[in-house]
């Protein structure tokens, strides 16, 4: 069982206009809702690979049963209930231009005792556990060094870890030793302070990191790893939603890194999941005929440490 967790989940609602144009009232032609946040997403990909998968986090409110009720029943839900409300994210998407204004929501408080529950709860989940991805902002009221505390527990169980966040609660947890970090080129910037990409990499693992696979949106991965370093590209330059790509690129390496899969085969696994998310029509999903398309046209080129 792979284990996402999802400290600040929300409910994912997109209307779509004619056109987005500021000071107007405007008709939408198009709602949907659908459970969000980024370990949500994960699982959602997972699932869809065949992969057994768990999400757990927090859902509260009337906003919270709703998303639990759109979970996919290929996962499972160990989700903890907490006084304040689960937070939306509404997107307007303009069909004129394609263009996505984004509004989020800052989610519920939580509790020192809804903190404390949660982490014994989520010890046990993770003695079960082949995987965990922890991704995403924290809701206020955790600790901004919660990340790196979770990250603990799973390697004293000894399960490999993802870390998937941003700022001080990334350079936090970069410190506790995570299997994976999979930063995009900005939060990779943040963390280290250097804008090119290489010599970033290699600093996050100097700063604990295991691995640093960073996401360079069009331009595919680059990874710097134990075993050795790779880039990642797909054969051409795509158009379309980049929504969830970051969350199918942490997808495929999970369900590679549990199937014993090498690195090179691991990038090719998430730059072809990534892609066919950005192709695919509904944002978040991905294009399975284009992923399977995809996954023998990635170019992977390095080289792996000498032993």
């Amino acid at each position: 069982m792979i284990l996402t967790v999802t400290l600040n989940t929300a409910l994912d609602l997109t209307y779509r206009v004619p056109a987005l144009r500021p000071h107007t009232a405007h008709r939408v032609t198009e709602v949907t809702e659908r459970p969000g946040g980024k370990g949500l997403n994960v699982a959602r990909v997972l699932a869809a690979l065949g992969h057994e998968v768990t999400v757990t986090g927090f859902a509260g409110g009337a906003t919270g049963r709703v998303l639990r009720e759109l979970l996919p029943l290929s996962v499972g839900d160990a989700l903890l209930p907490v006084c304040g409300a689960t937070r939306r994210t509404v997107a307007v998407v303009d069909a004129r231009t394609g263009d996505t204004t984004q509004l989020n929501e800052p989610g519920p408080l939580i509790g020192p005792a809804e903190w404390s529950a949660f982490q014994e709860a989520y010890e046990d989940l993770v003695a079960d556990a082949d995987a965990v991805a922890l991704c995403g902002s924290l809701p206020p009221g955790v600790p901004v060094g919660a990340y790196a505390g979770l990250v603990r527990t799973a390697r004293a169980a000894g399960v490999p870890v993802l870390l998937d966040t941003s700022g001080e609660p990334l350079r936090r947890g970069v410190a506790a030793r995570p299997d994976i970090v999979k930063p995009n080129a900005d939060e990779l910037a943040e963390l280290t302070g250097s804008h090119e990409p290489l010599r970033a990499t290699q600093d996050a693992r100097r700063r604990g990191a295991q691995a640093v696979v960073a996401s360079l949106g069009p331009e595919g991965l680059l990874a710097a790893t134990p075993e050795g370093r790779w880039r990642a590209t797909p054969p051409t330059r795509i158009h379309g939603n980049p929504t969830g790509a970051g969350d199918s690129v942490a997808a495929g390496l999970l369900s590679a890194l549990v199937e014993g899969l090498p690195w090179p085969a691991r990038l090719a696994r998430a730059v072809a999941l990534s892609t066919a998310t950005v192709l695919a029509p509904t944002a978040g999903d991905f294009d399975r005929p284009a992923y399977e398309d995809l996954q023998t046209r990635i170019t992977v080129t390095g080289e792996a440490t000498a032993a």
